[in-house]
């Protein structure tokens, strides 16, 4: 299947090295996950509406979706829209379902191109029918493709994804086909709307906020956090780089100490630094 640019520009030399080399220094991560955040910062610093920053934000997601496709990450998961973004203006939700139809009207062949697969999680029966619409057929389109997945998180909370996983288990128990002594971590994990991916190696957030805002709770209990201040709209590829960069420099201990990590983990960490 022949690639096209999802930023319609030319792959240069420079960020082919660059990819190169930064494949080489170390591990790129399997999952990254985003926090989209600073649109409406960075409109207002600009005179300009909210919804104009949000629209200035999908050149963004072009050129992060690229550059990790590029690398060889398997999952991107964007947090798009938070249930609790439904508590906002009535005008400027109705503009961001309108401009959500239309990037996945016009971004979904480029994706079916590119060999990525669209997927979403989240309460998506709250998002207007047209919408929804939109997104299905999207995502019935690029089924099949294996090269990376990006998933939407679409009315998405935390809470809403662990409440509807205690909600499922606990039917199970009452059925009596589950046992209560058998609920361990790798059981809810499988109830949770991420049952298909692996947790975050990676949380990227911007505009400099120092919270996780209600998203993907459970699944980033290990995952390692990167803030940037820059708003969304002006975080483009290099700064992915330089967030798997600072990635690759940590030594990921997960609850336990330097000397019990594998020979191979604890020599990667180190040459990294």
């Amino acid at each position: 299947m022949e690639k096209i640019a999802l930023t319609n520009k030319k792959q240069s030399k420079e960020d082919v090295l660059q990819q190169r080399l930064l494949k080489e220094r170390g591990e790129i991560p399997e999952h990254i996950a985003v926090i989209m955040d600073g649109n409406g910062r960075w409109a207002k610093e600009r005179n300009r509406l909210r919804i104009q920053g949000h629209k200035a934000g999908v050149e963004s997601v072009r050129d992060v979706v690229e550059c990790c496709a590029q690398l060889g990450v398997g999952h991107l998961t964007l947090y798009a829209f938070s249930t609790e973004n439904w508590r906002r203006p009535k005008a400027e939700v109705s503009a961001l379902m309108k401009l959500l139809i239309q990037t996945i009207r016009n971004e979904t062949l480029s994706l079916n191109k590119n060999d990525i697969r669209l997927n979403a999680i989240g309460e998506l029966n709250r998002l207007p029918a047209i919408c929804l619409k939109e997104l299905k057929e999207g995502m019935e389109m690029t089924k099949d493709n294996t090269r990376m997945v990006i998933t939407l998180a679409l009315s998405y909370s935390g809470r809403w994804d662990i409440g509807n996983a205690v909600k499922s288990i606990s039917e199970q128990v009452k059925q009596g086909v589950l046992n209560v002594d058998n609920i361990n971590d790798e059981l809810i994990s499988r109830h949770l709307s991420t049952r298909d991916m692996p947790d975050p190696d990676l949380l990227i957030r911007t505009g400099g906020e120092f919270r996780i805002s209600n998203f993907l709770l459970w699944q980033s209990a290990y995952t390692e956090l990167y803030i940037s201040q820059k708003y969304w709209p002006d975080f483009r590829r290099n700064d992915v780089y330089t967030a798997i960069e600072t990635y690759q420099n940590r030594e990921r201990r997960f609850g336990m100490i330097s000397e019990q990590l594998p020979q191979g983990q604890k020599e990667k960490a180190a040459s990294s630094v």
